[in-house]
């Protein structure tokens, strides 16, 4: 087998962040900004969280939402309503106490004490409770329920340790906020976003999560029940991907949301909130990008195909730009997965080799090149990103299909491709997921044996209280959390780990970002 050289300088066995960090910077997806946490979004970054955000806006109107927009700037006494919601983001709070900067004694510039707010405004880690002021005055009768609202905005919390796409004190997502008429309603919609949120991750991004819900400790703060789904990077390391919560009358009690309901008396309206970020993007880049960079599954690539036409600077030039025009058009006007194909023709000066590597790093699905003996044979050279090593010469894996099977077959090609990742990404996750453990010192041993050892499934007796803390205290010492209660999760058969007692549920511990 001959040696393949990577076109990254680190490989994911030998230092995972790094590795990380040089994906980002050499697929041209985002950068350091000069404020701390914060990202400057790349436009092929960027490229594909639009995919996203297309994807996920269709998947959440379809379920009867509308979107609105709320300010950012939240006043603090909003927070102060409800105090477990306040408690939670305390810590992370950024906030605004002058409206106005004047020159300082030392020439820079400082608040105008006279420009002091009366009330602080914090700006936005999340929008219940100004969402919940909105829906107070919009819920008057029975009649105006339920109301299913979604913002796409940005947010602030304030993260000690940062990092792209995963953890940063502003990111970009999306809230949904609902009020019903009951309990049984709004869990039913609870329950609903969350599988809206797996067939996402799982047919357009292909990342093979796990849904389920959380345990107590880790409830958004305010929530009476908070759901997940969370995928397996390659790592081994787990990463929320998106959670759903119930949030019962809680913030209805806070924010006045009242109703006239059919028997004429007064109620509170049920609510719940649900959201995904762009930590989304990294979880993508996490679990399918390979030692030549990023790998994206095609769904949510900006470009699907990009045609590489060999230039060298001279009058036949023109030839090969149309002849690589037909096969642009040709795909362009083809459809798969029910959109129009997404087909870039590069003709920018520079030599077609070192695009091709560009390409490569950023994960565009499909790349062909063409020079002139391809276009005097009527064929194409075309390099499949997840096929892209041919490891017998360690050469790339080229295929020369003629230009009218290529522009016939890609879109097939494709939806293949988009297939291939989701499966190897759950074969991955279900050969990382250990079963049958039944005693704590073997989850011990197990995640002190392995830098990469995966996530380990065990049963509980769902612990409250003391108990519960005693637990999280207990798996803190390893760096370990409950993931949540898998959905799909077999009976239990057996005691809990953690206390002795007869166990009620199954639950996923883990390594977490």
């Amino acid at each position: 087998m001959a040696q393949i050289r990577h076109a990254l300088n680190t490989r994911r066995e030998d230092d995972f962040a790094a590795w990380y960090q040089e994906v980002i910077s050499a697929a041209e997806m985002a950068e350091e900004s000069g404020v701390r946490g914060c990202m400057v979004i790349r436009p092929w970054g960027y490229g594909i969280w639009e995919r996203m955000q297309r994807l996920l806006d269709d998947r959440i109107k379809e379920t009867g939402h509308e979107n609105a927009y709320f300010p950012i700037f939240i006043p603090l006494s909003n927070f102060e309503r409800e105090a477990e919601h306040v408690e939670g983001f305390a810590k992370e709070m950024a906030v605004v106490t002058h409206h106005r900067l004047i020159a300082g004694k030392d020439g820079g510039l400082v608040p105008d004490p006279e420009a002091k707010l009366e009330e602080p405004l914090v700006v936005r880690p999340t929008s219940e409770t100004i969402i919940g002021d909105a829906m107070a005055r919009w819920v008057q009768s029975w009649r105006d329920l339920p109301l299913k609202l979604n913002q796409w905005a940005n947010v602030v919390r304030w993260e000690m340790r940062t990092r792209m796409f995963l953890r940063t004190s502003e990111f970009l997502w999306q809230e949904g906020h609902t009020a019903h008429a009951d309990e049984a309603e709004a869990k039913e919609h609870t329950l609903r976003m969350l599988e809206v949120y797996r067939a996402f991750a799982d047919e357009d991004l292909a990342l093979a999560v796990i849904p389920g819900e959380k345990p107590e400790n880790e409830r958004f703060p305010g929530a009476v029940e908070t759901w997940s789904i969370e995928a397996m990077m390659q790592d081994g390391k787990a990463l929320q991907a998106g959670t759903s919560h119930y949030l019962g009358t809680n913030f209805a009690q806070a924010s006045g949301i009242k109703f006239q309901n059919k028997e004429g008396s007064e109620s509170l309206a049920h609510t719940t909130s649900w959201g995904v970020s762009t930590r989304m993007v990294g979880g993508v880049i996490m679990t399918h990008g390979d030692d030549d960079g990023l790998r994206l599954p095609p769904k949510i690539a900006p470009q699907q195909v990009v045609i590489l036409p060999m230039l060298r600077d001279k009058p036949e030039d023109q030839e090969l730009i149309d002849y690589c025009e037909a096969l642009r058009a040709t795909l362009a006007t083809q459809s798969v997965f029910g959109e129009r194909l997404r087909v870039l023709l590069d003709t920018r000066p520079g030599k077609a080799a070192q695009k091709r590597w560009d390409y490569v790093r950023k994960g565009a699905p499909i790349i062909v090149e063409v020079g002139g003996r391809d276009m005097e044979n009527g064929v194409v050279s075309m390099l499949r990103r997840d096929r892209l090593w041919d490891e017998e010469t360690g050469k790339p894996a080229f295929q020369n299909p003629t230009r009218e099977v290529a522009g016939q077959t890609i879109a097939d090609v494709l939806a293949d491709m988009q297939a291939a990742y989701l499966t190897e990404a759950a074969e991955r996750r279900d050969a990382n997921i250990i079963r049958g453990v039944t005693d704590f010192a073997e989850v011990e041993k197990h995640f002190a044996a392995s830098r990469y050892p995966g996530w380990v499934e065990v049963q509980w007796s769902k612990p409250t209280g003391d108990a519960l803390e005693k637990v999280v205290e207990r798996l803190k010492e390893h760096k370990l959390t409950i993931r949540n209660v898998p959905m799909d999760a077999a009976p239990v058969d057996g005691s809990c780990i953690f206390t002795g007692e007869a166990a009620v549920e199954r639950i996923l511990l883990a390594k977490a970002y």
